[in-house]
């Protein structure tokens, strides 16, 4: 089966939105999902941007979160805005990381996702995070992969997608690679909307949005 690689940042309000219904769209056109935690604060820095460019530019701001209501009241998801923007996703993308290969991964990114922008919760939080897990992963695989996000090897391995994803050109979230290049996650038929940016691929799989 073809795959496709998902490069998500759990800051990225696009990325909650594709990460929702990213394995039916794959299923619907016959490829799995790889998902690939990653960071965008060290790449918005090489930029020379200290915040999300949605604080940055508030015109682009005042857009994106109409179009947030407007897309997930479309797709039937619960959105609320939330009270601090971006949110911390570094424990998060950790805890990713080291569940790599674990089959709760997905359940997991969309819990965190919901969590951040549908119940307004401070997804850095260690508790928060830690509740999610007892959720959605067997109870005897709680501690260990607790313990294993903070271990050297998830940290690096985090580092390493993050450059990856420098490498492969993408610039904001939510991306999704393969075939000849990589496509923007979130996007509509006929148009593009506002994006945190990223380099436009030759398909896509058409998840709507963008940002």
């Amino acid at each position: 089966m073809a795959q496709v690689e998902f490069f998500f940042e759990f800051a990225s309000t696009y990325s909650h939105l594709a990460a929702q219904r990213i394995e039916s769209a794959a299923a619907a056109r016959g490829v799995s999902v790889i998902w690939r935690p990653f960071l965008l604060g060290p790449i918005f820095k090489e930029q020379g941007w200290s915040d999300s460019p949605f604080n940055i530019y508030p015109a682009k701001g005042r857009y994106m979160w109409i179009d947030m209501e407007r897309q997930a009241r479309k797709l039937g998801l619960d959105f609320r805005r939330p009270s601090a923007v971006p949110r911390n996703g570094l424990r998060a993308a950790r805890l990713a990381t080291a569940a790599q290969s674990e089959p709760w991964l997905p359940a997991f990114v969309r819990a965190v996702y919901q969590a951040n922008f549908a119940r307004d919760r401070e997804i850095s939080e260690p508790t928060v995070l830690r509740e999610i897990l007892e959720f959605v992963a067997p109870a005897g695989e709680v501690d260990s992969i607790l313990a294993a996000s903070k271990s050297d090897a998830a940290k690096t391995a985090l580092r390493e997608t993050t450059q990856r994803a420098v490498e492969l050109g993408i610039f904001g979230a939510p991306p999704i690679t393969g075939g000849a290049g990589h496509k923007r996650g979130n996007q509509r038929k006929g148009g593009t909307e506002g994006t945190e940016g990223r380099k436009r691929g030759d398909t896509r799989m058409g998840l709507g949005g963008g940002g």
